[in-house]
């Protein structure tokens, strides 16, 4: 039952986003400059060698003659240049313009796709969110295009064939890709990807390359939360992967191929160590692969309580036992948590702002503070405080609270209003973290300002790095989920603990009588 996050910018070995694909650049038949200069201009943009040089001259032949009937044939110098110089977005830049001209440029496909679907990667969030679904669906688009550009007519079918071998993997990838972490479209994620496998030789996925870092993402896929999830298969293509992975990336595989198993068979067992064995015959899974289920989530839930110290259990374990245990099993555990401190790890959903601090400036020597309830929570971003700060006070705070500031606000010279954070909520287990819901609700014991609380999105753990504690307080069942939520009190934030730097080593006096 332990849960983990999903390490959707897992790269395998990293070898796959080193260089663009090299297109030959197709023929652009014969063409005819008229006018000397500019046919000097090209001339001498075109026969530079060094990439630097040439990108430099060819830009300036394309500003010089925006009209050029040579244009087309400068740009596609262009995007080999900055390839050669290892400018992927001064390349994606030239490629943009090449599309301008030629919709169905391939090599200007091929490039825009593999260099926005690189930054689509690079824009995902701790909790694996793109905040660039733009480029993410630019990507795939793209791709789509590329799958349906028609064949130049003066490239063989065999040129053809080889142009598009890499091509067309490259494409069904950005469009899963797109669809799993900008849509959240899963079902079709799991469909691009399985052709995109689907295109490659087998040997090609057993050695770090897409075809290997791809299979891995098509577990992932079929483990995404929905109509789509299949564990069975999840299982199967993380057992794939963690068989070719190399060394320094199987623990991570491992940690979620043993998850998935264990989550869906009810326990690790030697029948896992069978399904890695098989995974390395074929990359499919044969149709009649099945692996026995675990028994019911209720007697899960109790085996689980009775089989040691309850104490002992791990957050994600405690959570899933008070979501689907009888409630006798449940009522039992909740007795022995209740009151009880413990830290929790997890990824920062919500900081909800459920106070005001009130400073009052006025005939009295030294400043008043005040603690205002806001009427409705808010988040920091949300609050806004006008020159008026006495009149929002009134509008938005408790009533009882702003009474009690009584006289000190009229006549004041000056109020400084500043938010603070009451509650922090935090998605704990795997899937609260998919669904970016917070199962854990941490009410702080003293209300901190905003620029203290750890930011939405980032994510807490166990000291010395930051943590959060809190006291076990109240939970509830969320129907719709099957999941609960848990309330604790007492929450305290530990800032993350540096290392302390080396003692410094000094020279020692030489000892007496010796030279």
């Amino acid at each position: 039952m332990k849960k983990l996050i999903v390490a959707s910018a897992l790269v395998l070995a990293g070898t796959i986003l080193v260089s663009s694909p090299a297109l030959r650049a197709q023929d652009p038949g014969q063409i005819t400059i008229q006018d000397p200069a500019e046919f000097n201009a090209f001339q001498n943009a075109s026969t530079q060698s060094d990439p630097a040089a040439q990108s430099a001259a060819l830009e300036s032949f394309l500003s010089t003659y925006p009209q050029s009937v040579a244009k087309k044939n400068a740009l596609d110098a262009l995007i080999d240049s900055y390839q050669k110089a290892n400018q992927p977005e001064k390349a994606l830049s030239a490629a943009a313009r090449m599309l301008q001209l030629d919709a169905n440029n391939f090599k200007a496909i091929v490039l825009s796709v593999f260099v926005k679907k690189f930054q689509c990667g690079k824009s995902l969030d701790p909790s694996g969110v793109t905040t660039d679904p733009q480029t993410c669906d630019d990507a795939g688009a793209l791709a789509l295009r590329g799958l349906n550009a028609p064949k130049p007519a003066d490239i063989s079918d065999d040129d053809w064939k080889k142009t598009t071998i890499n091509a067309y993997p490259l494409f069904h990838s950005a469009i899963a890709y797109d669809d799993v972490v900008s849509k959240k479209d899963y079902k079709g994620g799991i469909d691009e990807y399985t052709k995109e496998l689907m295109l490659y030789p087998v040997q090609a996925t057993t050695v770090p390359g897409p075809g290997l870092q791809d299979t891995l993402q098509l577990a992932q896929a079929y483990a995404k939360p929905g109509d789509s999830r299949d564990a069975v298969k999840a299982i199967w293509f993380f057992a794939r992967a963690w068989n070719f992975a190399p060394a320094n990336f199987k623990a991570p595989i491992q940690e979620q191929l043993e998850y998935w198993y264990k989550r869906y068979h009810g326990k690790l067992d030697a029948s896992l160590d069978a399904v890695k064995t098989a995974s390395t015959a074929t990359l499919f899974p044969p149709a009649d692969f099945t692996i026995e289920p675990a028994p019911t989530p209720a007697k899960l839930a109790h085996e689980a309580l009775v089989g040691g110290d309850p104490s002992k259990l791990n957050l994600e374990d405690k959570e899933f036992i008070l979501a689907n245990g009888v409630p006798e099993d449940a009522d039992k555990l909740w007795g022995l948590l209740k009151g009880q401190e413990t830290p929790v790890p997890g990824n920062v959903i919500a900081t909800a702002v459920t106070a005001l601090k009130v400073t009052v400036t006025g005939a009295a020597p030294k400043p008043k503070e005040f603690v205002v309830k806001l009427a409705t929570p808010a988040t920091c971003a949300s609050i806004s405080v006008p020159a008026d700060a006495a009149a929002y006070l009134q509008a938005n705070g408790v009533k009882a609270d702003v009474d009690a500031l009584g006289d000190a606000l009229t006549g004041a010279k000056k109020i400084v209003v500043e938010p603070v954070v009451g509650a922090i909520g935090v998605a704990v287990t795997n899937d609260a973290k998919e669904n970016h819901k917070a199962d854990f609700i941490v009410n702080l014991k003293s209300p901190a300002s905003c620029r203290a609380v750890p930011s939405v999105g980032s994510a807490l753990a166990l000291q010395p790095a930051k943590e959060l504690d809190g006291v076990y307080d109240t939970y509830a069942k969320v129907p719709e989920t099957g999941s609960v939520q848990i309330v604790l009190r007492d929450g305290l934030l530990q800032e993350e603990k540096k290392a302390a730097p080396a003692p410094a080593h000094h020279a020692g006096k030489p000892a007496a009588g010796r030279h």
